[in-house]
């Protein structure tokens, strides 16, 4: 059994369960171009109905929507967002039509649900219209680009709770670490003594910084332009409608929505995604650098540095017997090569807009939600399956300090720069430590003055020690 659905294009046949009409379909037909289709991100479906239902209850209010067909259209997104229909929402992510094909398939099921609610049979859309009603007062130029900011906030605030598990992460070890001595590499040779604690604690803060960005982008994903319809003139919307629309969009979601003071530029401008988009490839960013490291540090086992053990998860190789690879941090590293190339694909797509409407949107979002989901995993994983099994090889990273000729730095201020040059210099010929040479061979300094200067508090904060 099937039904008849018509568009100014001709007919269509549509099976009994489906509750998308013509124009998804046509959609579907036309976008079979990743084979993910938007309900793969049920944020994107909800925040739909989120839309869908504010509208309604605008129109409703101003007198555009009869209160019965209003309160049906209110009751099937209602629906919507709890996810009962998100196997409805069958179109690609990526699109042709600036995501019209989106907005008419939420527009077509909540159409039909209603429709049921009512007794009426799918299709009847002289009852319940998918453009006349669901529709009303909108365009796919307001609607779904409010539906992209609002699901891109719900997906953030999971994003952003992962971030948050992974900064903790790297903060119990930067506890865990406090007494391991080590030493602090720069241009990957010898510096100066660091402890291990201070390392770890360096990148808990610096994904906290990360943490606070995606919160001011989660802020100006706020303003919206819900009611400027096509072009942002809100042709076809009642006086009042952008104002009353957003309030009710903030009520029911709970985030604080503002509408955009000039609706014009909100309809075309697609800089907030630039900005997020940069966010995340600047956390991307980060944490190749901080996987890089975890995999120098670990690296050996005794042929390397050898300074951390992280878990061993699986066998690392066909041919190399008891061989251990890295691979969680390698997965990030692949992860986050991902989303800095994700980033380029959103900035072609932003600067692609012509005139009053950007038409690549759907590839943005798609190249967003991808990033967004992929972080997201990634982060957890990190933190979860690598970070918080790491265990520190603190007998070793103590015997490489100590026998380190970087540690003559810190005699720079007793014996002059130019003297530790030379101790540095007969240290690397002769393959003596700093200790042998300062205090047994050449007498420079008592046993006791080496062990104030060298003491474990003063080499991981260090204080200026005069002779």
């Amino acid at each position: 059994m099937g039904r008849i659905e018509t568009d100014f294009l001709g007919e269509r046949e549509l099976s009994d369960d489906a509750y998308y009409g013509v124009q998804t379909l046509r959609g579907k037909e036309n976008f079979s171009i990743t084979g993910l289709r938007v309900a793969r991100e049920p944020a994107m479906v909800k925040s739909l109905g989120y839309v869908k239902k504010a509208a309604a209850m605008t129109n409703r209010d101003l007198g555009v929507l009869a209160p019965d067909v209003a309160e049906a259209v209110c009751k099937a997104c209602d629906r919507v967002i709890a996810g009962e229909f998100d196997d409805q929402f069958v179109t690609d992510f990526i699109q042709g039509g600036a995501g019209t094909s989106v907005n008419m398939n939420a527009n077509e099921v909540i159409a039909n649900v209603a429709l049921e609610i009512l007794g009426r049979p799918k299709g009847d859309y002289a009852t319940v219209n998918p453009n006349d009603h669901v529709n009303c007062s909108q365009s796919t130029n307001d609607a779904y680009p409010t539906a992209f900011r609002l699901a891109l906030i719900l997906r953030l605030e999971e994003y952003a709770q992962s971030l948050k598990e992974l900064e903790d992460a790297f903060a119990v070890k930067g506890e865990e670490f406090a007494d391991v001595l080590k030493m602090g590499r720069t241009h990957l040779q010898d510096a100066v003594p660091m402890s291990m604690g201070a390392e770890f604690h360096g990148f808990a803060t610096t994904i906290g910084e990360e943490s606070q960005r995606i919160k001011e982008s989660m802020g100006l994903l706020r303003e919206i332009n819900l009611g400027a319809t096509a072009i942002g003139t809100s042709v076809n919307a009642p006086a009042g409608y952008p104002e009353l629309a957003t309030r009710h969009l903030a009520a029911l979601t709970g985030e604080n929505f503002v509408l955009s003071p000039d609706l014009v530029e909100a309809t075309s401008d697609t800089g907030v995604y630039v900005q997020l988009s940069g966010v995340l490839k600047r956390t991307s960013v980060k944490l190749t650098k901080i996987c890089n490291d975890l995999r120098l540090l670990a690296s050996g086992p005794r042929c390397g540095f050898n300074e951390i053990t992280l878990p061993q998860l699986q066998p690392g190789s066909s041919i190399m017997p008891g061989k251990v690879n890295p691979v969680i941090p390698e997965v990030v590293n692949q992860t986050s090569f991902f989303v800095i190339g994700m980033d380029l694909t959103v900035t072609l797509a932003a600067s692609a807009g012509q005139l009053q409407l950007n038409v690549m949107e759907p590839v943005i979002g798609f190249a967003l939600f991808s990033s967004i989901s992929a972080m997201q995993n990634a982060v957890t994983s990190l933190a979860r399956n690598c970070i918080l099994q790491i265990k520190a090889n603190r007998e070793r990273t103590k015997r490489m300090v100590m026998n380190s000729l970087g540690i003559v730095t810190i005699l720079s201020p007793i014996l002059g720069y130019k003297k530790c040059s030379e101790i540095a210099r007969k240290g690397y010929e002769r393959h003596k430590s700093i200790h042998d040479l300062v205090v047994l061979e050449d007498k420079l300094l008592s046993q006791e003055k080496w062990d104030e200067v060298f003491s474990f508090e003063n080499l991981i904060h260090p204080k200026f020690i005069k002779k």
